[in-house]
């Protein structure tokens, strides 16, 4: 996991897509004197060195007015830490790269520059589509596939135009898309003078981009806000926040951008000749690249290939259509099929036929699942080595992000069976409450039916207690790492999160079986953090769904649910990831494996949620399936509570700022703005 930004300074006035006449006309207000408001290389790299705290690096790249480019290495810019060119030059691209060392067998330090001269910082893991030797960095076998890329001008002018040279290479494009895994890069391809950069289709790790203003016409692409500018630049700060808890809005006035999912790049090549010139400079635009590989577009589109059941098709797939022919030919009486003795036997049988088909479906889930779980847990050369050094018989290398829930349980399950027995796992479970939170309780009912279903793992329930009040100076700093996400809802969220990652709380050792059966301080040393985002986008776990459902029928909850796996990259991804990663610790999400994702399309919806049965039963009901597969039958019943309810933060918050919940929801119909409501 690493922290990866890109400063790109001079001449050229870089804008978004489809923006370029607009730019045009606003181009004589943007400065180019690299003067201004504008972020510093020096508070990027302290941002960033939070994400990737094994190494840091930086690589300079100046574009000359001839054509030539000419570079530097090392963080040390002899001056203030803003980036800028020289006389000469046309335009400066500062890469910097920040890493956490978790995969290869040796440290790789980013950036990474090929012998060609290309630059490469790279955010992910590759699970698939990109062959990757065992214990080979993702990042070198990445930029190995890269540099075989064609690097004639039309990839990333067009992403229409077909390449006509000899030359069989694929195109970046065609590269990206074919990675399995989260993943966030920038990439100089030298032979072509192209930026490439972008983030994976469900934006699992973040990128924030800077389009140039008048108050810094620099572009800057960062996976992280630095905190002093975050709260200096925008309306992110506690005056700011907004109770609404839509963001659609909230970030049209903010520095950052999240960047959206997809692949980009800016072509420098002939600055000065391909490009709209302006009164104050050269105007760049940015081009959007398609997807190029079929499966990933499929999953974009979020095409389910059954949503509605019909009778017809319920009796056949259900093996009842079998069933009533050999009831008809049967003779029974007319009497009995008046008492209804035909009714019931068939409303019985069908129940039983489709028992069994979820039953189906819910193992060709826990197969994928169990195998999203072995690729994110799966220890190398390098992470061993590092966990060997520290000799703590029971150090846990990978915690769980737990509530005692449903998918908190099935996580935590399948990474007992995943990963080797001699390993302690860490479930971190955060209370704004003590033990009165509905979380701490349902953690505490948790990890006793995980002692009870693997009685030799070592279980750490990691006990993560705190109150709001105490927490002004890291209240401040979750809000630079949520930005440009400004709501309250945000905040809660991203606060539990941060705290969770930080696993920073106590350890009942009775509760846990250990031998020392006091409750101690503790704190958890795991760098890899499981998550279950993105089970209820695709179970039918929140309540709108159940709304939809009722209002709208199987379409209505479809569409729903489409809305929500696609938006969540803007909703959920980038804030979760920067705020579990500025402790360096790396959030993994094995709901959000491509596979996984397949697999549950692939099941018809019906079998997936039945959301005219109770809560705790038809919501995510193919999930509680699993749940009761793997031997959870308690955790198979336990309703869905959001992380801001379950930990009480979201009522200390209300308590806070508002005085009450009823108040804090009277304000947040109103949109009335938080410094009006400040105690």
């Amino acid at each position: 996991m690493c922290g990866i930004s890109l400063v790109l300074s001079g001449d050229p006035l870089v804008v978004p897509p489809s923006a370029a006449t607009a730019a045009a006309s606003a181009a004589a207000e943007i400065r180019h004197s690299g003067e201004g408001k504008g972020v510093s290389a020096d508070e990027l790299k302290e941002a960033l060195r939070r994400r990737g705290p094994d190494s840091l690096g930086c690589v300079r790249r100046r574009l000359c007015s001839d054509g030539t480019v000419l570079g530097a290495d090392g963080c040390d810019d002899g001056g203030e830490g803003k980036a800028g060119v020289g006389d000469s030059g046309v335009a400066e691209l500062l890469f910097i790269g920040a890493t956490l060392h978790l995969r290869g067998a040796q440290p790789v330090a980013q950036p990474l520059v090929s012998p060609s001269g290309s630059i490469l910082v790279y955010n992910g893991e590759i699970y698939g589509g990109i062959e990757v030797a065992d214990d080979e960095n993702d990042t070198q076998a990445l930029l190995s596939s890269l540099e075989s890329c064609c690097s004639c001008d039309c990839h990333a002018l067009s992403r229409d135009k077909t390449c006509s040279c000899a030359s069989g290479g694929k195109s970046v494009p065609q590269i990206l898309s074919t990675i399995k895994g989260p993943w966030a890069l920038i990439y100089w391809q030298m032979d072509s003078n192209t930026i490439w950069f972008g983030r994976d289709a469900f934006g699992r790790r973040s990128l924030l981009v800077h389009w140039p203003t008048s108050d810094d016409s620099h572009f800057v692409l960062s996976s992280v806000a630095p905190p002093s500018f975050a709260r200096n630049n925008s309306d992110a700060t506690v005056n700011g926040f907004m109770p609404d808890p839509d963001i659609s809005d909230c970030t049209k006035a903010s520095y950052w951008e999240e960047l959206p999912c997809g692949i980009h790049s800016i072509h420098m090549k002939n600055i000065r000749k391909n490009v709209t010139c302006a009164k104050e400079g050269w105007i760049v635009e940015v081009n959007t690249h398609e997807w190029m590989d079929s499966s990933l577009n499929k999953l974009i589109q979020w095409e389910r290939r059954l949503t509605v059941p019909s009778i017809e098709k319920s009796f056949v797939d259900g093996g009842n259509h079998h069933l009533s022919q050999n009831f008809v030919s049967s003779g029974e009486s007319e009497e009995n099929n008046k008492n209804g003795v035909m009714k019931i036997d068939l409303l019985s049988n069908s129940s039983l036929c489709s028992a069994n088909c979820i039953t189906q479906s819910a193992n060709k889930v826990l197969v994928a699942l169990r195998e999203s779980v072995m690729l994110r847990t799966k220890m190398n050369t390098l992470f061993q080595g590092g966990l060997n050094k520290l000799r703590d018989k029971e150090l846990a290398p990978i915690a769980v992000l737990f509530s005692g829930g449903l998918d908190s349980m099935i996580l935590a399950a399948l990474l007992d069976q995943c990963i080797d027995p001699k390993w302690t796992i860490d479930l971190l479970n955060v209370s704004f409450d003590g033990q009165l939170a509905p979380d701490r309780i349902s953690a505490m009912a948790g990890l006793r039916e995980l002692q009870r279903i693997s009685p030799l793992r070592r279980w750490h329930l990691v006990e993560i207690d705190t109150a709001l009040t105490d927490l002004n100076g890291e209240s401040e700093h979750v809000m630079s790492l949520i930005h440009p996400s400004n709501t309250y809802m945000d905040l809660n969220i991203g606060i539990a999160l941060w705290l969770a990652a930080g696993g920073d709380g106590w350890v009942d050792g009775s509760a846990c079986l250990m031998q020392d059966g006091s409750r101690h301080k503790y704190k958890s040393k795991s760098r890899v953090l499981i998550v279950g985002s993105g089970a209820d986008e695709q179970c039918a776990g929140y309540g709108r769904h159940r709304t939809k459902y009722r209002l709208g029928g199987w379409n209505a909850l479809n569409e729903e649910m489409r809305l929500d796996v696609q938006r969540i990259w803007k909703r959920n991804m980038g804030r979760d990831d920067r705020c579990i990663s500025d402790h360096g610790k790396e959030a993994r999400f094995p709901f959000l494996d491509e596979n996984v994702i397949k697999t549950l399309l692939d099941i018809p919806l019906w079998e997936i949620a039945k959301l005219d049965e109770p809560v705790g039963k038809g919501d995510k009901k193919i999930l509680r399936e699993v749940a009761r597969l793997l031997g959870l039958q308690e955790a198979a019943l336990q309703p869905k509570r959001a992380i801001q309810f379950g930990s009480r933060i979201a009522r200390e918050s209300n308590r806070k700022n508002f005085g009450s919940n009823r108040a804090a929801n009277q304000a947040s119909a109103g949109s009335v703005q938080i410094n009006q409501h400040m105690p």
